[in-house]
């Protein structure tokens, strides 16, 4: 499958897949954001928050790129080099479909910026041009109004409610559902 040759970058921020090597900053974003992002994803086990359990988590999602079944990406500061963030593009179906999820975190310090506006618009882009997906979609809780906006502002359209569909924390969410076609299929 088609490798990300080259950095995805606008003046603000650079987006590439994750390296073996970005682990130690994976680990400071996940520790630093820990409850952040728990508001918006299942819970991890203790593991998770250690030098070898993101060495695991990077190895597993490079494997999964080379396979083709997910990307993620890093969403890296150009002005700092820190690592702020991840984009990812998962439950990848071919044949018929050419389809996948996207789906994002972003450091809690960093919200409200446009950075993920940004990152979204980049790896869409990538997504249609050289992944040739035919469409991509997403899930947001419903009171999560900015998630929503970072995509409407992308090209997504919303599409509709799926009622109690992703488990977090415990509880069944609903999310809306937000949907962009490949505008050259």
């Amino acid at each position: 499958m088609t490798k990300l040759a080259t950095v995805l970058q606008n003046d603000r921020i650079q987006v590439r897949l994750i390296h073996s090597e970005d682990a130690a900053q994976m680990l400071t974003l996940e520790t630093r954001n820990r409850e952040f992002f728990q508001q918006f994803t299942g819970t991890h086990d203790e593991s998770f928050y250690t030098l070898e359990g993101q060495q695991q988590v990077a190895q597993t999602r490079i494997e999964r790129a080379e396979q083709d079944y997910g990307y993620w990406f890093v969403i890296v500061h150009r002005e700092t080099e820190q690592i702020i963030g991840y984009i990812m593009l998962t439950e990848v179906v071919r044949s018929n479909l050419q389809s996948c999820w996207i789906g994002y975190f972003l450091d809690a310090a960093y919200n409200g910026q446009g950075i993920m506006t940004d990152a979204v618009k980049l790896v869409v882009q990538y997504a249609f041009e050289q992944l040739h997906f035919h469409r991509l979609e997403a899930g947001v809780m419903p009171h999560n109004i900015g998630s929503i906006r970072v995509l409407e502002k992308s090209g997504f359209e919303r599409e509709g409610l799926a009622r109690k569909n992703v488990k977090i924390n415990g509880v069944w969410q609903d999310h809306v559902t937000l949907g962009i076609v490949n505008p050259n299929d």
